[in-house]
Formats: C-alpha cells, sequence, structure tokens
C-alpha cells in the first residue's frame, strides 16, 4: 500500500512543473504586459493562480486534522470510561 502512494507522489513531483501553467486570459494578459516592457506582473499573476489554487486543500486539511484530534480525544475518553466500568465490576 505504501508503495503505491510513495509512486503516485513521485509521479505528481516529476510532473508539478505544469502547475505553473495559465489559463488563456491570463496568458493573453501576461503576454501584451511583457511586450510593453513590464515583466512583473507575470510572476505576481503565478503566485497569484496558486495561491487560489492552494487555500481549498488547506482548509481541507485542517478540518481533517482538527476531526481527527478531536475523535482521538473521545476515544481516548471512552476508553477510560469502559476501563473505569470494568474495574468497577470486577471484570
Amino acid at each position: 500500500m505504501w508503495k503505491k502512494i510513495l509512486f503516485i507522489g513521485l509521479i505528481l513531483v516529476l510532473v508539478s512543473n505544469v502547475s505553473w501553467a495559465q489559463c488563456a486570459m491570463c496568458r493573453a494578459t501576461v503576454g501584451s504586459n511583457l511586450s510593453e516592457g513590464r515583466g512583473v506582473i507575470g510572476t505576481g499573476l503565478n503566485f497569484g493562480i496558486l495561491y487560489l489554487l492552494l487555500t481549498p486543500y488547506l482548509l481541507v486539511a485542517g478540518l481533517a486534522f482538527f476531526w481527527f484530534r478531536a475523535s482521538k480525544k473521545e476515544l481516548s475518553k471512552k476508553l477510560s470510561l469502559t476501563s473505569r466500568i470494568n474495574s468497577i465490576y470486577g471484570k
């Protein structure tokens, strides 16, 4: 199982240069700005696109982390309660 995950991760790293691509309208805007001598806008536009792409993944990862932490605390409480009940009834 872990070999499959490692393989998929390796493939994603190898094709990550595609993530610097732009949509057609963004590319036209950057092209017109480059022809006018303003090349800084393209870099900012690329980072803006990546920021918009990354935000939903960070939100989902944060929610998953807090859910995992809450479920771990709930499981700990449940196990301690079970052990207390077992000690009361002598099991």
